[in-house]
């Protein structure tokens, strides 16, 4: 998968975006601040969404459209998505400071209205957020744009996420994502289910990687040990701001903690390599070998008294151990004499 500047695979870095979502509370300079700190909190990607309240829901108040369950409680679906949403008429400004700042900047759109918005703007990629992955009209007309796709999986069982996949394909998309989500906010760490990153890259053949609502960076970091190659997580300049996203948001610095805490987590993963490098050749030296532990005369029989397996690593490997006992010593050898193949026949 390439988007912008960054191709992301197997052998890449994680590909990190920040998301706004509705962290800048409806201030168009916190929405730039947050782009800007994104960009010193080590982020790849700023992400947004796209929405009015109308493209969302319905102006309905009755309790089918009353959010239950959530830290949203009590709101009515178009309220909350009227204070959550981004001004349409920000998306140039921010699309243009990400830009500047070396940030990739894209969005997740939820209606036909705003993919033909973003492709306005150039939007390299598309993400389709957790609970669209069953809007199949909308997967249909984002795929048929021809960018990259990246879907998170919240709500989704296995046909649910083929589904996805096989309209992006039949419309000629082959750069695709899935995100391991889980669609609580915010959400707990023992339902990450992390395993699952593995099973979408071998299973649908994609790229995978974690879309996280957990509290903290432990999720996040972990995610890596199992392959993620993205890593989506919400950004707020400060928590006090409030706004509904903020009790599953980082602030910048806990962003950047976590940047970095995954840098180090890949680097500490390595790869599969059996050869010996300047600090294996160099620890070596101190390994074992055979040693000769009591002064011995020429002709004298090599046993297990006069001579032992310790360090350092001069003489003769310990794998020739129980070869030499029984042999003749061919010369006369002090104490603390690493034991060589000239010294026995």
């Amino acid at each position: 998968m390439i988007i912008s500047d960054f191709v992301i695979n197997e052998d890449s870095d994680a590909f990190i975006i920040a998301e706004l979502s509705a962290n800048h509370n409806g201030s168009l300079k916190t929405a730039i601040e947050t782009v800007k700190a994104a960009k010193e909190a080590g982020a790849d990607c700023i992400k947004l969404q796209t929405y009015t309240p109308d493209t969302i829901t319905l102006n309905v108040k009755n309790d089918n459209f009353l959010v239950k369950g959530t830290i949203w409680n009590g709101k009515y679906l178009y309220d909350l998505y009227m204070e959550a949403y981004t001004p349409w008429e920000w998306h140039e400004e921010l699309f243009r400071i990400a830009n500047e700042e070396g940030l990739v900047c894209f969005s997740s759109p939820f209606d036909r209205s705003s993919v033909d918005f973003l492709e306005n703007l150039q939007a390299p990629a598309y993400k389709i957020a957790s609970y669209e992955i069953t809007d199949i009209p909308l997967i249909d007309y984002v795929s048929k744009q021809g960018k990259p796709i990246i879907i998170s999986t919240g709500i989704a069982n296995e046909v649910d996420i083929q589904k996805a996949l096989d309209v992006c394909r039949k419309n000629g998309v082959e750069e695709l994502a899935l995100l391991k989500c889980t669609s609580a906010y915010p959400a707990e760490a023992e339902d990450a289910n992390l395993i699952m990153i593995k099973d979408y890259r071998k299973r649908f053949n994609v790229v995978s990687g974690l879309s996280d609502h957990t509290v903290g960076l432990t999720v996040p970091i972990m995610s890596v040990a199992y392959g993620a190659k993205i890593i989506e997580k919400h950004l707020i300049l400060d928590r006090s701001i409030g706004g509904p996203d903020e009790a599953f948001s980082l602030t910048k610095n806990e962003f950047k903690l976590m940047v970095d805490h995954v840098r180090e987590a890949e680097k500490a993963i390595g790869r599969v390599d059996y050869s010996l490098d300047k600090g294996k050749i160099k620890g070596r030296e101190h390994s074992r070998s055979i040693w000769i532990v009591d002064d011995v005369k020429m002709g004298d029989t090599i046993t297990e008294e006069n001579i032992r397996v310790v360090r350092p690593n001069v003489g003769l490997a310990p794998e020739h151990y129980f070869d030499v006992i029984g042999k003749k010593f061919t010369t006369d050898l002090p104490k603390g004499e690493p034991l060589k193949k000239s010294h026995f026949k």
